[in-house]
This record gives C-alpha cells, sequence and structure tokens, in this order.
C-alpha cells in the first residue's frame, strides 16, 4: 500500500484506545482521512485460514483488502516485536515510558470483542494479564530472543476459560432448541430474538457463563424456528465465540492485543490493526470516492449483524445479515463486521451475495447486490463535481458575505472550496469569504494545501520535521489567477478546529492573508502516515512528521490564537491535555515576503445580518468594527 499522510485531531485518542470496552468499542472509530487510499478488491482467505483461528495474521493479498473470516488476531512474539520497533523507529519524536497498568488495561479492552474473553466480572483472565501486564509489557520491548512467556501464561488460561464458555453456550443451546419438540417461541419472539444484541452496550457487567449461555439458547431458539438451513451459522457461531484454540495459539492472540494497547499507549494518534480490520483506523468517508457499502449502521447479533441504517437494495434497513459472499458473520467483531460491509470497486464493481433473515419469512433469504452499472460512454468520462460546501450569504454593509462551512478535510476540499469560490465570482454584491471551521476535526493534509492555493496560490505552507531531524516544507497549488480568491477573508475557529482545519486557519493567519476570530485552536501540530508493518500482518498508522506553521509557530499543544477572540462554548478537550502527545516544534520561517499583505475588510456600520447563527453575526460585526479587521 506504501505510506498515505493523514493529519486528524483525535478528541479522546488515549482513553478511547487504552480504556474502551473492546464489547462496546465505539460505533464510528476516531476519524483520520489517508493520502490515496485506493479501493482495493476484496479477497476471500482460504477456508484453512478460517479453520486455523490462531494462525498468524495472513499477509496481505496485492493491493486487495482482505475479507475477514472472523478469525481473532494473532501475531508470533517476533512479529509482535518487529511491529513495536517499527512504531518506535518512526515517531516523530521521543516520548515517555508507557505506564504497565494502563497498558494491561488496553490489553484486556482489545483482547475481548464479545464481553466474554477478559472483560466478564468472571473471567479469570482480566486479573491475569493485569499482573503479568509488566512482564508483557517488557517482553515486546525485549531482544528477539527472548520468548514471550506472559502471553503464554495468559494464552493458557483464556484456552481453560474457553473450554468453561463452551460448555455454558452449549447449555443454553439444548435450552433453545429442546430435542423432540416443536419450537416453544411464537414467531414474533424468535423475530426479536434475532434481532436483539445480546452484547451489552457499555462496560461489561454480566458473567461470561451467563451471557455464553443466553448466546446459545438464542441461537437455539432460532434453529429450532427457522430450521436446518441454520445450521452452518450454529456451527459457526460456536467456533467464533469460543474459539478451541490450544494454549500457544491462544498466546499469539493475546500478542495481537498487546500490540493493539500498545501503539495508542505510545502514540496518542497511533494504531495498529490487522488486515481484516485495517479500515477501522481510515476514515473512508473523506476520500474522494469513498467506497460503496452495504450499510452504514449496524448492531451486532446472536446470529450476524442487523442493518440499522443505510442498507444497500435489495437489503433492507432491519435485516439481519447472516453472511456475505459466502462467509458468515455469526461472532465477528465490529470492526471485522464493518470490513465486510465494502463493495469492491464502487461505485461499480462485481455483485455481492448476501444471505438474510427478514420479517415474516420463514427461511433465510440469499440475495445479490449488485452496484451500478459502468455507464457505457464514448471517450473519456467527465470530471465528476465535487459535493458542494454549506454556503450562506449574509447581509454585509451595502453588500454580502458568504459563509462558506467546512466541516471536515476531505481530499477535495481543494475542489470544494473553488466550487464554493465560483459562486461567489458569480455574485456583484459579495464583500467577503467567512469560512466556518468550527468544530472541524481534520483530515487531509492534501486537501488542507488544495484549499489553501485558493487564497495563497503556489505559496510555502508548512515546515514538517521527522524523528530525524529532516524538515520538508510543503507548498500550495499554483491555482490560476481566474480560480483564486484575493477579496476579504476570515476563518472562524474555536476550541475543536483542529489538525488540518488548523493548517488552513494558521497559514491565513500567518500570511495576514485574512484575520483569524475565535477561541484558541485545539492544537494538533502532528502529522499520521500509513505504514504497513513489517510482520506484514497488519496497518500501522503512526505520528511521523510535526508541523509549524508558515511562520514557524509551533502548533503542536499550542493551537492557535485568534486576532480577535469571541467568548465561545468552553471545550475540555485538548492536544496539550493527551496522554503521550508530543511536545511542541517551533520551525523556520518559510514565508514567500511578497505574499504577506492584509486585504482589509470595509467597514460595516452595523448593518449586518441577520444570520442563521448568531455567533456568525458577532464574527462580522467584529470584522467590520476591529482596527486589525479594517485598517
Amino acid at each position: 500500500m506504501g505510506r498515505r499522510l493523514a493529519t486528524r485531531a483525535w478528541y479522546f485518542a488515549a482513553a478511547t484506545a487504552i480504556l474502551a470496552i473492546a464489547a462496546q468499542r465505539p460505533a464510528e472509530p476516531p476519524k483520520t482521512a489517508a493520502r490515496g487510499i485506493a479501493l482495493w478488491s476484496l479477497r476471500t482467505l482460504d477456508v484453512a485460514d478460517e479453520e486455523d483461528l490462531g494462525a498468524e495474521c495472513g499477509a496481505p493479498s496485492e493491493g486487495g483488502l482482505v475479507l475477514p473470516t472472523g478469525a481473532p488476531a494473532a501475531l508470533s512474539c517476533e512479529a509482535a516485536r518487529s511491529i513495536v520497533a517499527q512504531v518506535r523507529t518512526n515517531l516523530a519524536a521521543p516520548v515517555a515510558d508507557l505506564e504497565a497498568a494502563k497498558f494491561a488495561d488496553g490489553v484486556v479492552d482489545w483482547l475481548d470483542p464479545h464481553g466474554l474473553w477478559s472483560l466478564a466480572p468472571d473471567a479469570p483472565v482480566a486479573p491475569l494479564v493485569r499482573r503479568e501486564g509488566e512482564r508483557l509489557l517488557l517482553e515486546l520491548e525485549s531482544a528477539p530472543w527472548r520468548p514471550c512467556a506472559a502471553a503464554d501464561v495468559i494464552g493458557a488460561s483464556l484456552a481453560t476459560w474457553m473450554k468453561t464458555l463452551r460448555a455454558s453456550f452449549d447449555e443454553g443451546l439444548r435450552e433453545g432448541r429442546p430435542e423432540g419438540s416443536a419450537p416453544h417461541r411464537s414467531p414474533a419472539e424468535v423475530w426479536r430474538t434475532v434481532t436483539t444484541s445480546p452484547f451489552e452496550d457499555g462496560p461489561s457487567t454480566r458473567n461470561g457463563r451467563e451471557l455464553a449461555r443466553e448466546l446459545g439458547r438464542e441461537v437455539g431458539a432460532a434453529r429450532a424456528a427457522y430450521g436446518a438451513a441454520l445450521d452452518p451459522f450454529v456451527t459457526v457461531a460456536g467456533q467464533r465465540l469460543f474459539p478451541d484454540l490450544t494454549a500457544e495459539a491462544w498466546g499469539r492472540v493475546v500478542l495481537a492485543a498487546a500490540v493493539r494497547a500498545y501503539v495508542p499507549q505510545l502514540d496518542a494518534h497511533g494504531a495498529w490493526a490487522p488486515l481484516d480490520e485495517e479500515i477501522s483506523i481510515y476514515d473512508l468517508d473523506l476520500e474522494t470516492n469513498p467506497p460503496l457499502r452495504l450499510w452504514s449502521e449496524m448492531t451486532r447479533t446472536a446470529l450476524g449483524i442487523r442493518i440499522d441504517r443505510g442498507a444497500l437494495a435489495p437489503l433492507l434497513d432491519g435485516d439481519v445479515v447472516l453472511s456475505v459472499r459466502g462467509v458468515p458473520l455469526t461472532g465477528m467483531s465490529g470492526e471485522q463486521a464493518e470490513q465486510t460491509a465494502l463493495i469492491e470497486g464502487a461505485p461499480h464493481g462485481p455483485p455481492a451475495s448476501v444471505t438474510i433473515l427478514r420479517p415474516h419469512v420463514g427461511e433465510p433469504l440469499e440475495l445479490v447486490v449488485t452496484p451500478l452499472p459502468v455507464p457505457a460512454r464514448e471517450g473519456p468520462a467527465p470530471p465528476a463535481e465535487p459535493p458542494t460546501l454549506p454556503f450562506d450569504a449574509v447581509r454585509y454593509a451595502e453588500g454580502r458575505v458568504a459563509i462558506v462551512t467546512i466541516a471536515d478535510v476531505p481530499d477535495d476540499l481543494g475542489d470544494r472550496v473553488g466550487a464554493a469560490l465560483a459562486r461567489v465570482r458569480a455574485e456583484h454584491d459579495m464583500r467577503g469569504v467567512l469560512l466556518d471551521l468550527r468544530a472541524n476535526g481534520g483530515g487531509s493534509t492534501d486537501g488542507a494545501m488544495a484549499a489553501l492555493g485558493h487564497f495563497l496560490p503556489g505559496a510555502a505552507l508548512f515546515p514538517m520535521r521527522r524523528r530525524d531531524g529532516g524538515v520538508e516544507v510543503e507548498r500550495a497549488p499554483d491555482v490560476p489567477a481566474e480560480e483564486s480568491y484575493s477579496g476579504p477573508l476570515a476563518v472562524l475557529v474555536d476550541g475543536d478546529t483542529a489538525s488540518a482545519a488548523e493548517m488552513i486557519a494558521g497559514a491565513i493567519g500567518s500570511y495576514r492573508r485574512g484575520v483569524v476570530i475565535g477561541d484558541r485552536t485545539y492544537g494538533k501540530g502532528c502529522a499520521q502516515e500509513y505504514l504497513d508493518d513489517e510482520a506484514r500482518a497488519g496497518v500501522l498508522r503512526v505520528t511521523t512528521l510535526l508541523f509549524s506553521l508558515p511562520d514557524g509557530a509551533p502548533v503542536q499543544k499550542v493551537g492557535i490564537s485568534p486576532q480577535i477572540t469571541l467568548s465561545l462554548p468552553a471545550t475540555t478537550e485538548r492536544e496539550a491535555r493527551v496522554a503521550q502527545a508530543l511536545e511542541p516544534w517551533r520551525g523556520p520561517d518559510v514565508r514567500d515576503p511578497g505574499l504577506v499583505r492584509e486585504v482589509p475588510w470595509a467597514l460595516h456600520g452595523g448593518r449586518v445580518g441577520p444570520c442563521r447563527d448568531e455567533t456568525v453575526c458577532r464574527a462580522l460585526r467584529a470584522l467590520g468594527t476591529s482596527v486589525a479587521a479594517a485598517r
């Protein structure tokens, strides 16, 4: 896949990655954007891969996303150490040592996708992980020849515990599917059973034995109602929820969980994901052409997933999906199920077979989801129109001001801003442009620089420093004069304006090209790259760069101070409060002197508004009366 640069604020990065409950990891993972993430084709692993659930994570295909098999992620001791060393080598600056207790909490979290294996109150695994946490941490950072004995000890405990859970599941299965009798639940009761999630929405409070037994009852009741057609899914439920692995194989599962806990502990914005869960560390919605999905929101059930929203026809919201492309979803982690939802080559691509349950239908349905056909045309396809940015025009003196709201920073933000500015140029009474970047958590550095090209064509922008001290300077594209904007400009920011959004606001302020107004920003002055891990087992997101503003002012842990301050709702999250966040870096002044200029705002004489958002009117009133804006 190569290297892909990204920058995005993760407001709860450290706490979420380390302490989140595994059975209820965030439905929408912390967002990030990637440079050039291709819509890789999906590749199904061999049957042998699924049977050997304790095997090493499979090697990446040639440019393809892996279609998950439901196997737990696993790493050898050597592979886990190589990933840890890779992160430490590429991290933009040294950081403090990890805290063993927090690391152990992270391992407990990532080890358990269901609330059964380590998070359940009666699971013996969590106390053992916490006792062995310091030794496990030291072994991950040790020389290659040393064994990972702590992982083996935890693995042995897991192997024993899984037999206990499987016995409870089998008991529930017999209760839910009494032999020699008719189904004892009504169709409505069975449908509630197959659509309701048995997994807790929050911290795990139920004993693992109790949950395993309930899962068995629910699966057994569904089998009794739908008949032998559900037998393959009943079998897979037992295999996935309670894998029959050796102690050694479970030790490799522990090491994969340890790496997932280690990386965000070391790097506040970092992550590692195995190949069959890798989209969990991307924000594909920020891609110029995001992939098509079979659904957009889901809930895991005992037999698969329930589609909550965004079903792709002929699927319907409310359907329970049992399998996709012949691979059952029963017992998959949430991350694996999300990756299964991606359609190859979207928006066009080959059909995808899907097996579902639907209300008032007494047997599983086999459906085929067919993406849009490629339209026949002669010659090259015309370029797609970029999605439009929210645009409003507010009275200002004898004219109007364009309010352009930018909620995030996608790869194609330059095109979107260009389209908005075309509307501005088409109007005769526009007195200025205000970019509203409040609550914009960032996104793509490419998108930020492309947007800045419309206001600072060809300008030297951000010095970026790597671990070895090397500094590279990014430049805005040299946008043609007819596509640029040279009039009055302002940027509205707040404490949730972060990362790539801070790049936009900071560069405009640094060059004095426009007025930054609002509140001090979040302060994320670092960028991440996506790397294939050296173990060929997954994908890393690592903070490899620190950046400063064009005048050299630091952003990391500092943020951007507006030229005009407004009293805005306070935010409690700042980069400076994130554990393991890198320290500030002041770079060289790389500004092009000929581009440092002020474009004053005209006085408005109190004639402003009305506005849909009163904060926007407050900003415009301040612009037209401030010496900083109107001199």
